[in-house]
């Protein structure tokens, strides 16, 4: 696995695919590492893309700083790797706490991307999240490692996911926290604690932006995407049926045709954002449509506004 020197710190990372392909660069979710990115390593290349993997700092083989690890110091990751891979095209996506770096990174550096994809996202934390990450953080401490995931599992996935797995979770899971370990994860977590809201910000992200949501997604709940929708100008709300925060674990092909889709339709000048409102389809290669007019697209049920 090659590395990257960022600051004083080590970054491993993985490239597949056409060194002269547009290239997506993919940001791991708090808890997660290079791992879960494998069916995209394998899937968006067979599309013509290169993909840029990585473990942020604190996660997998990159350097875990016993301390302090802000979130400015995960942006300049970003940066650097992102300046390692040449001046053709880059699409920058994220999941989760790694939507919230690549929204950081697009603020500052909308001029290095071609496009944005942040996925299961949020630009603030409000008093129901603020709550819940708290909380995640409290049952980390008490509770350590394999207690968080015990919590976060079922938040993430569906029963159904859960269930086609039941024999294997207990291996995922150690796997899982022999690479991200208890020190670290915290200091992950409490580079919120000080977290200012990006809402102000997202004005200035003047690239192609698809937002991801899951359907069912418990963590980052449908408005906290509408507003990102509603504050970055050339964007769309793409709605995962389905589906819940960890949609990217659960639907790799789908979530890779998409992604593969809106780079394509970038590339080609048929992206028109217009803050528009779509469902994905249930499977790879079905057509998106428009969320009805007559409905609130911020409701769980049909309901006319």
């Amino acid at each position: 696995m090659p590395t990257l020197i960022s600051g004083p710190r080590q970054i491993c990372y993985e490239l597949d695919g056409p060194p002269d392909g547009p290239t997506f660069v993919l940001v791991n979710g708090l808890t997660q590492y290079i791992k879960i990115w494998e069916p995209y390593r394998e899937a968006l290349p067979g599309r013509g893309f290169r993909v840029a993997t990585f473990d942020l700092l604190g996660q997998g083989n990159s350097d875990k700083p016993s301390l302090f690890i802000e979130q400015d110091d995960q942006v300049a990751v970003v940066c650097d790797l992102i300046d390692t891979l040449g001046d053709g095209p880059i699409f920058l996506g994220g999941i989760s706490f790694g939507a919230v770096i690549a929204l950081r990174y697009a603020i500052a550096h909308s001029d290095r991307i071609a496009g944005l994809v942040p996925m299961s996202a949020f630009a603030e934390l409000t008093p129901q999240l603020s709550m819940l990450s708290k909380a995640l953080r409290t049952g980390l401490i008490l509770g350590g490692t394999s207690y968080l995931q015990d919590l976060l599992f079922p938040m993430n996935v569906s029963d159904a996911y859960i269930t086609e797995r039941l024999d294997r979770l207990e291996d995922a899971k150690r796997k899982a926290w022999l690479i991200n370990d208890f020190y670290a994860l915290q200091n992950l977590m409490e580079s919120f604690v000080d977290f200012e809201p990006l809402t102000p910000q997202l004005s200035s992200i003047r690239v192609p932006t698809m937002i991801l949501n899951g359907e069912f997604d418990f963590l980052t709940p449908r408005r906290l995407h509408d507003s990102l929708r509603l504050h970055i100008p050339d964007s769309a709300l793409v709605i995962v049926p389905r589906a819940y925060h960890a949609f990217t674990l659960e639907k790799p092909a789908l979530t890779a045709d998409l992604l593969a889709r809106f780079a394509e339709d970038v590339l080609a000048g048929r992206w028109h954002g217009d803050k528009k409102v779509w469902i994905a389809p249930e499977e790879p290669g079905g057509e998106l449509i428009p969320f009805p007019a007559h409905y609130d697209h911020l409701r769980a049920v049909p309901v006319q506004p």
